[in-house]
């Protein structure tokens, strides 16, 4: 009887140690990030540490609007940038499975319109090489319509395309995202942005999209961009415009940047971590699959060495030291987001801010570099 007492009494005692010990963590990593937050003048800041394959810590930090003086939370969403493109991607390997379309496949026939560098006009440009930034394709003519690279819309389309042959040179290119998101459509039949609700996040059970006007307005954590000679943070209010008259006259398969498939989706820090580590565990969360793990590998797949790209993942060996993370970055509007996890030891990191000063940099913001070693030091070392 004694015995089993004592065994009682160690159990709570080990309990009430692990939970003393977690909160000591949290409690350092929350004092480290605010410190970061003041070097960096931050407006919020949402993080999600991912450990052994599940979120084991959530916070928000700062503010959602300045002008309110709202505080931020979990359940508020941002508009996400380029971490966007990875959705789109995601859309491509389940048609790809599907057997509706082939990553090999000329990418004009996909598309519906001649795309060709005119200095390498034998040259097959593929879904994969648009997929992976290697197309030869640039944003110099715009990318918010396909007008800009539609050899029938615009005369100065050869400007779209740079001077190496494609399949031999990298350009990171926000028009290539959007061309996607129009593949997704004619091969799919369904919206751009009903396709990945109804593929990707009802099946992962998140709450997010592309359409403004399917979401409540009330959760968006309004965007700030840094403003160097003011020496302040101005909000952004264009971020979340819903451009419902350009809906309202939708052509599905080619007004697709109304939705801004390279960078327009909406969600938070924590349903982010939860597709994730969907990558992480080769397209499976929880039993739900959403690609195959040959698709997911493919996507994390190095294709172009300059900037470690895949299809929509980047791979970076100096984010986290002793380790090679996979992932994407955003920015718009004045927002930072990063997604990284690393596959082997089933951790990972979301960290967004909706502002903050960083100037100049090269590779990942270092706000958000700072803070996600924060994590990794204070809940995975």
């Amino acid at each position: 009887m004694k015995l089993h007492i004592l065994k009682g009494i160690s159990i709570t005692l080990l309990i009430a140690l692990i939970a003393t010990q977690s909160h000591a963590q949290a409690t350092k990593a929350g004092t480290d990030i605010m410190a970061k937050m003041l070097q960096y003048q931050a407006m919020g800041l949402q993080v999600v540490v991912v450990k052994k394959g599940e979120i084991s810590y959530t916070h928000a930090f700062g503010l959602k609007d300045a002008e309110s003086n709202t505080q931020l939370t979990d359940k508020d969403i941002f508009r996400i940038a380029s971490i966007s493109k990875s959705f789109s991607a995601t859309s491509i390997m389940q048609l790809a499975e599907a057997k509706k379309l082939s990553l090999k496949d000329d990418f004009s026939k996909l598309v519906g319109f001649k795309i060709r560098n005119p200095k390498f006009p034998e040259t097959v440009i593929t879904l994969k090489m648009v997929m992976s930034h290697t197309a030869s394709i640039n944003d110099s003519q715009g990318y918010f319509s396909l007008d800009a690279i539609n050899p029938d819309k615009n005369p100065d389309f050869a400007k779209c395309y740079n001077n190496y042959e494609p399949g031999t040179g990298y350009q990171y290119c926000n028009l290539d995202f959007n061309m996607v998101g129009t593949v997704i459509e004619k091969i799919s039949g369904e919206r751009f942005d009903q396709y990945v609700k109804h593929h990707i996040l009802d099946p992962l059970g998140l709450y997010g999209g592309y359409c403004v006007d399917s979401l409540d307005k009330s959760r968006f954590a309004t965007l700030y961009e840094y403003d160097a000679k003011a020496k302040k943070l101005n909000p952004s209010p264009a971020a979340y415009n819903p451009r419902s008259d350009e809906i309202a006259k939708y052509q599905i398969g080619y007004s697709t940047p109304i939705f801004s498939p390279t960078g327009g989706m909406k969600i938070s820090a924590t349903d982010l971590a939860k597709y994730m580590t969907m990558h992480m565990n080769k397209g499976n969360y929880h039993g739900v699959k959403i690609i195959s793990k040959k698709s997911a590998k493919e996507m994390q797949t190095v294709v172009a060495e300059k900037d470690n790209y895949g299809l929509a993942i980047m791979t970076k060996p100096d984010l986290i030291p002793g380790y090679i993370m996979k992932g994407h970055t955003g920015s718009a509007y004045g927002l930072y987001s990063a997604m990284f996890f690393q596959p082997d030891e089933k951790f990972g990191f979301v960290v967004i801010t909706n502002g903050c000063n960083v100037g100049e940099y090269d590779g990942v913001n270092p706000f958000l570099k700072d803070v996600m070693n924060i994590l990794y030091d204070n809940f995975i070392k």
